[in-house]
Order: structure tokens, then C-alpha cells, then sequence
């Protein structure tokens, strides 16, 4: 009987695949439903990772299913490919990054090729590539003309190792998205921002309907984009023709507003302290706070703060309240000014206590309850010592409240948005440029939409470098301006890779296409997306920008419908034991010795090199603790079948997956057990031939593959 041939088996049908293009998709038939199966492109990194694995052959399984009911289906691929790893790939190794990413695509392409994942390559989409990232030109160019871009000088998240600006989404805890390890600083520059706020209301509201996404990354979404109701209210400051602007979801608290208290990055504090005597000790205090991350100011356990010197007026009780800065007060939460009611709030009740500010109750608990800080609850109580409002309940007052600072002119109802706008420029070389000219004459001009796209400079020497790439390179930097034709400037910062990736999947349904990015009629034919495999960790950052993008395109013209994903899966992430040796670091788990005690458990795990005891912990795999199995070396050991097999069979799509090589033993052989069962029945099993007449199983390749028959015995 002949052996299990995987190695022949397999690169016989990849090669059939191949050849006969079994994959690819026209356009929908019309007689058939539409499936559109996508996973979430990558970055080229060179080299698959099991995560990778994991995610590809589940929607490849949902697209052979779908393919078996009879669907047109849809199931591409393509690559992430510009962005800041790359880039220090590149310079580490001095060549192009074009060549880097371009030779990594080659590499991965083939991995996907030999796993046997139906994709439509012919299809394939590679962001790095002029005749994609023209369209992100363009799009840029259309939320100019529609106010959706806009330049400004704002305080921004800066990573000093990656050496350029973060959005909000890309800022974990105070650190760098990429580097744990780095805090990120805060920075005023000038920015493209992309002004996604303007969708924030329906951003938030969508979510309602989205009964095809995982609960937890639609509260994500909720808790991101942060919706609060409540009032804008806007104090007079005395000696300025200016008002302070607060939003508060507690208006009925204004009477027992003691202080102001500005975050430190708020754009009037300059304006404020101008003339108020205390400039210096205000300047000292905003630079120390600029120099920590936000998560140290966010979470320090003593807040700190300094008086302005100016004084703002309580529009409703006509009292004097002192006007701080403090480290407590972040410009990413309402207006970057908060008013202080020390008696109804813990964080402005710690603050007052240290610096001696006044105390004033004015909502009164219900009967029987009783509280030893700051009374905060939203609902119940009455108000005291609040004017002509005492005695009113909390809540019909908010109401109130909010219409007589209507009426009167220093306020209304609002609805405020954790949500910011989203900064887009980068600092960084392998990105899209931004299509911009400065002219000192006509000012900021648009790249015209014939010009596009503006072309990244090839074999631009990155080492050393301080500040945008593009900055050095003459030739790219200067040119005349499209409207007068005067001597002109580009922009030299470049597009966040998040614009890449936010409407990649809408190119591949036209790829070619050299008029749009897309024809219209092509996308109403396809979306949305039927079912969106990819990570939980892309909730607030990629799965965001994408919904914006759809939003935006339907406003054009382009799409249909409010979402561009029907269903989502977040499929679990694939983790390992990794072993660590004081002296030989980390032990690649298939070099560890394994100690069995007496009932043949393992008791210890040991160095290989010396015969220490390991370290043995359980996390994600990771290069840096060499505990990622190489896919190489596991499909030319087991086979791609028994891989896929493997990350099917081992764990529920959406729960956490432990690798193991014992695993995956054991898949290789149930197929083998399989192969065998097959070899011994050859020449009974039937399958179903074109014309419906029956054909052994040895009738040569030609054939179709058939179903499984009922009555088979049990493997």
C-alpha cells in the first residue's frame, strides 16, 4: 500500500489550481448570491506566522463552503505594504524599502500558494504600488474639496524611537502602538488631519444595526467613540473679550463650580496667562506635562496643577472662580477645560483638598444615603444652595438648566465625543505623499487630479536622517506651483498607513480600473462584505477608519448602504510556551529536553545546552522568544493539509488556540489513517462524472471531485 504522498498530492492540485485559474472570480453571474469572504490583508513581513495561519484557512474553509452552495464567491488577497517597519527594515539592511517589501510579498505569496488557499490572484492588491496610492490621493483631494481634510497646529502624540506623529487609535496606555516599551511625548506641529468627527454621530449610531459584528468590538467602537449628552457652557473671562467653553454632563452641579481647570495643551492657556503675572510658573508646568506621556498624566496619583492668575465668571451664579491648569485635564475629553465641582466629583474633590480651594454641596442626597467623599451620582438628589434652583430634582433640573442658558446666551444642549479628529501626516519616507503644494503666493494648492499620482522618489539615502525624508530630496521638494507657476514647495510629510488599509477591499472588486478606484456598479455588485475575518485589536484603529472610509465614499457617489461589513469574525490569537534559560535566553520549544516524573507527566523542562532548569511561560508567539513555529518546516513535515487541519480542528474560531506539536502529530495522522482507509477501497468508491454517470475513483484527473458517500466506515 502506498505511502501518504502529501508532498505529491498537494503540488499536484496546486499546480491543476493554477492552470486552470479555479479560483478566480468574474463579475456576479446574476443567477447566483454573491459571497464575499475576506480576511484582513497583511503586512509583508516576509514570513507567515501562525496567526496568519489561523486566520487565512478559516475563511478559506467559509469559502469553499460558500463555493459548494452554489455562490459566486469572492476571496482575495494583497499586501499592507507601506508603513514605518519596512521602512527600518530597509535602512538596517541599506537598500530600497520598495525592494525589501517587493522581494517579502514574492516570499509570502508563495507561502499562501503552498498552503492551497483558494484566493483570486488575479485580483491582488499591493498598496506600495503608484496605481493604488494614487486613489489615496484622491480621496484625499475630495475631503479637501468637501472640508473633511483640514490643515492645524495642534499638540500631538510623538514616538521618539519611530521618529514621527500618532494618531490617538495608534497610542496604547501612554506607549507607542508598535514599541511597548517607548512613551510617547507630546508635540505641537502642523498636521493634515482627516476630520472623521464629522461622522462621529453616525459612526456611533450604525452600531446599533451591526447584529453581524461581535458584541465586544461594538462596545469598543462605543467606548471609543465616546458619546456623552450633557451642555457647553461658556464662561466669561474677566479682562478678555473671550469666554472659557466647558462641556458638562452635570450642568445642574454649575452652582457648585469653584475652580476652572484647563489641560495643559489647551489652545487659549497662552491667551489666559498673557498679562496675568504668573506666565513663567504656568510655562515651567506646561513644559514638564508635555514631557510625560498621557498615560502617566492621566493616572498619577497626585494631580498637580498651577493658577493661571486670570479669573472666569459663573454665568449662572455671577461668582468669581480662579482659572487652573492641571495635569488631570486632557484636551482628548470635551473641550480640554473642565469646570471643578469639588463636592460632586472625587478627582476635582482630591484636587481642591491639596491646594485649599473651596467645597460647595449643592446636590443633597436622597434620604438614608450618605456618602464620605464627593456625593457623584447621576441620578436622585436635589438641589441645594443653587439659587433660584434649589429645591429642584437633579434630574428635571439638568433640563432646566440647559434651557436657561439657551435663552440666555452662554449655553446649550450638546452632544461631545471622545472621538478625534484623525491625524494623518507622517514624518516617514515609505508612505503615500500628500498631494500638496505651498506657494508663497496662492498658498496651499492641491496637486491637480492629472498630476497624480505624485511619485515617491526611488533610492532616497534614509540613514541619518532627522525629520521628514522627503524633506532631502531637491528634486521631489521643489516645483512650480500649478496655479501660478512661481517657484513652489511639496508637502513632505506623508499619509498614516491606516488611509492604505481603510478601503483596500472596495479595489479589490475593480483592480485594474485607471479611471476610479473603483467603478461604482462593481461595488453595488459585491458588498458588503459578507463575512470580515481579522484580529479583536483592530476595533478601535482599522475597523473604525474603515466604516469613516465607507461613509465618506457613499457620500460621494461610490458605495451603497452605511457599512461595508455585514458580519464580522475575530478570530482567537494563536499562542505558545516559550522557555527561558538564564544563560542561553529563550530555547526553541522543539530543542527543549522534557523531564518525566514517575506517573510519565512532565516535571521539568530542560536547557539542552547546559542542563538548567527552563523558565516555561505561556503567550504570543514572537521572534524575540523563539517560540513561533516556523509554517516552512511544519508543511514540509506534515503537509499544508495537516497545518490547516490542525488550526481548524484544535479550538473554536473565536477562542484563544495553544500550538503544539502533539497537535498537530496527531492531525498528520488521522489524514494519514484517511489515505490508508482510501488506498484499500480504491476500487470501490464511486464519484460522480459530468454527465452523471458513475466513475471509479482511480478514472484518472480529469474528473470533478465528488461527495463523500453515506456508509462509509468510521476512520
Amino acid at each position: 500500500m502506498a505511502d501518504y504522498d502529501f508532498h505529491g498530492i498537494e503540488r499536484r492540485w496546486q499546480e491543476r489550481w493554477a492552470e486552470q485559474h479555479a479560483f478566480e472570480t468574474d463579475e456576479v453571474s446574476g443567477t447566483r448570491e454573491k459571497y464575499y469572504s475576506l480576511e484582513m490583508l497583511p503586512y509583508p513581513s516576509g514570513k507567515l506566522h501562525m496567526g496568519h495561519v489561523r486566520n487565512y484557512t478559516i475563511g478559506d474553509s467559509v469559502a469553499h463552503f460558500q463555493r459548494l452552495q452554489g455562490r459566486d464567491v469572492l476571496h482575495p488577497m494583497g499586501w499592507d505594504a507601506l508603513g514605518l517597519p519596512a521602512e527600518n527594515a530597509a535602512i538596517e539592511r541599506g537598500i530600497d524599502p520598495r525592494e525589501w517589501t517587493l522581494a517579502n510579498i514574492d516570499a509570502m505569496r508563495r507561502q499562501l500558494k503552498e498552503l492551497g488557499l483558494s484566493y483570486a490572484w488575479a485580483r491582488e492588491v499591493t498598496t506600495c504600488l503608484p496605481e493604488y496610492y494614487r486613489w489615496n490621493q484622491w480621496f484625499f483631494l475630495r475631503m479637501l474639496e468637501r472640508d473633511v481634510v483640514c490643515r492645524s497646529r495642534r499638540v500631538l502624540n510623538w514616538c521618539p524611537r519611530c521618529q514621527t506623529v500618532l494618531a490617538n487609535e495608534q497610542v496604547e496606555n501612554g506607549r507607542c502602538w508598535r514599541h511597548e516599551d517607548t512613551e510617547v511625548e507630546q508635540r505641537e506641529m502642523d498636521q493634515w488631519f482627516i476630520r472623521i468627527t464629522r461622522y462621529a454621530e453616525e459612526l456611533d449610531r450604525c452600531l446599533d444595526g451591526m447584529t453581524g459584528w461581535p458584541e465586544p468590538v461594538r462596545t469598543m467602537q462605543r467606548n471609543w467613540i465616546g458619546r456623552s449628552e450633557g451642555a457647553r457652557i461658556r464662561f466669561p473671562i474677566e479682562g478678555l473679550d473671550d469666554a472659557l467653553e466647558v462641556f458638562t454632563t452635570r450642568i445642574d452641579t454649575i452652582w457648585g463650580a469653584t475652580f476652572l481647570v484647563l489641560a495643559p495643551d489647551h489652545p487659549q492657556l497662552g491667551a489666559i496667562t498673557a498679562g496675568a503675572g504668573r506666565e513663567e510658573e504656568v510655562r515651567r508646568f506646561v513644559s514638564a506635562a508635555r514631557e510625560k506621556a498621557q498615560r502617566e498624566r492621566f493616572s498619577e496619583p497626585e494631580k498637580d496643577g498651577v493658577p493661571t492668575g486670570r479669573f472666569a465668571v459663573n454665568p449662572f451664579s455671577g461668582e468669581r472662580v480662579p482659572i487652573w491648569v492641571a495635569n488631570y485635564v486632557l484636551m482628548e475629553y470635551g473641550t480640554g477645560a473642565i469646570m471643578a465641582v469639588p463636592a460632586h466629583d472625587e478627582r476635582d474633590l482630591e484636587f481642591a483638598r491639596r491646594f485649599g480651594l473651596p467645597v460647595r454641596q449643592v446636590i443633597a442626597a436622597p434620604a438614608g444615603e450618605q456618602s464620605s467623599g464627593a456625593y457623584t451620582a447621576s441620578e436622585g438628589g436635589t438641589l441645594v444652595n443653587s439659587g433660584a434652583f434649589s429645591g429642584v430634582p437633579a434630574s428635571e433640573a439638568r433640563r432646566a438648566m440647559t434651557e436657561h442658558a439657551a435663552a440666555r446666551g452662554f449655553g446649550e444642549a450638546a452632544v461631545s465625543y471622545r472621538l478625534k479628529d484623525w491625524g494623518i501626516s507622517r514624518q516617514r519616507y515609505w508612505g503615500t505623499p500628500i498631494p500638496i503644494i505651498y506657494c508663497r503666493s496662492c498658498g496651499i494648492v492641491p496637486v491637480p487630479d492629472d498630476e497624480l499620482p505624485v511619485l515617491l522618489p526611488e533610492h532616497v539615502d534614509l540613514k541619518g536622517i532627522t525629520g521628514a525624508p522627503l524633506a532631502s530630496v531637491p528634486e521631489f521638494v521643489n516645483v512650480p506651483c500649478p496655479r501660478c507657476g512661481k517657484a513652489a514647495r511639496r508637502e513632505t510629510d506623508t499619509m498614516d498607513t491606516f488611509v492604505d488599509s481603510s478601503w483596500y477591499f472596495y479595489r479589490y472588486v475593480d483592480p485594474k480600473n485607471s479611471r476610479l478606484p473603483f467603478a461604482a456598479e462593481a461595488a453595488r455588485d459585491w458588498f458588503p462584505i459578507d463575512l470580515y475575518i481579522g484580529g479583536i485589536e483592530h476595533a478601535t484603529g482599522h475597523l473604525i477608519y474603515c466604516r469613516f472610509f465607507h461613509k465618506f465614499m457613499r457620500d460621494l457617489g461610490l458605495v451603497e448602504g452605511d457599512e461595508p461589513v455585514a458580519n464580522m469574525l475575530t478570530q482567537g490569537m494563536v499562542v505558545c510556551y516559550s522557555y527561558f534559560c538564564q544563560v542561553h535566553r529563550y530555547i526553541a520549544p522543539e530543542e527543549v529536553r522534557v523531564v518525566l516524573d514517575e506517573q510519565g507527566a512532565a516535571s521539568r523542562y530542560v536547557c539542552p545546552h547546559d542542563g538548567s532548569d527552563l523558565v516555561r511561560s505561556l503567550g504570543a508567539m514572537s521572534k524575540s522568544k523563539n517560540n513561533a513555529p516556523d509554517l516552512d518546516r511544519m508543511r514540509e513535515k506534515y503537509g499544508a493539509d495537516t497545518v490547516r487541519l490542525y488550526v481548524l480542528f484544535a479550538a473554536p474560531p473565536e477562542a484563544e488556540f495553544l500550538w503544539s506539536e502533539q497537535g498537530i502529530e496527531g492531525c498528520h495522522r488521522f489524514l494519514s489513517r484517511i489515505w490508508r482507509f482510501f488506498e484499500r477501497h480504491r476500487a470501490e468508491l464511486k464519484t460522480s462524472g459530468e454527465d452523471g454517470a458513475e466513475t471509479t475513483a482511480t478514472g484518472g484527473e480529469g474528473g470533478r471531485p465528488g461527495s463523500a458517500h453515506a456508509g462509509v466506515p468510521e476512520v
